[in-house]
């Protein structure tokens, strides 16, 4: 994992420069934070975070890897990930991909190294806002500022219909779900 230079420029100004980590781009959603201590892959599936960057309070994340049976939806929803430590390396016999991989193959970026728990108490005292992550991207930080300031917040957004299946389908028992390659049966 090459370091990149990553920014989280929140709408009110406050900026947090990391090392950004999965994909190299640009995302804007509103930062929450989620106090698990394990659980990250079904935390950034999870469709109920559509459009959300994510910060993960627990300091570490990333060492036991994801595989394919531990997604919550047939894709990441979530706009991005905020993370203390990313972990370099994985080890689960269960674990198909690194963090890092599984989110640049999805096209979430990610930014790590930065005082996450600053980050939570300040969205504590404040409430969940809009901001911009930008990885390994040439935006001065003026430019992510004026970007983060136009961003609309979650408030009437129809995120349901972003997130629903479009067509009908079966479930049963001992299929893969959403994986890759599983053999979903759709209701007629």
């Amino acid at each position: 994992m090459t370091k990149k230079t990553a920014y989280l420029v929140l709408k009110d100004g406050t900026v947090f420069t990391g090392c950004g980590f999965g994909y190299s781009g640009l995302s804007t959603g509103e930062v929450v934070f989620n106090t698990a201590l394990t659980g990250y892959q079904e935390i950034i599936t999870d469709p109920s975070y559509a459009n959300q960057i994510i910060v993960m309070t627990y300091p570490h994340i990333g060492n036991y890897g994801v595989n394919k049976l531990d997604v919550e939806a047939r894709n990441i929803f979530s706009s991005g990930l905020i993370v203390r430590e990313i972990s370099a390396v994985h080890s689960n016999y269960r674990a198909n991909q690194s963090l890092h991989d599984y989110l640049k193959e999805a096209k979430i970026p990610g930014i790590a190294e930065i005082d996450t728990r600053r980050l939570t108490r300040h969205l504590r005292d404040r409430g969940a806002m809009p901001a911009v992550l930008c990885v390994g991207e040439k935006h001065s930080v003026t430019e992510l500022k004026q970007m983060a300031k136009k961003i609309p917040s979650m408030e009437g957004q129809n995120l349901a219909q972003k997130v629903s299946s479009s067509k009908a389908y079966s479930y049963t028992k001992g299929e893969e779900g959403f994986v890759k390659g599983s053999k979903l049966k759709k209701n007629k």
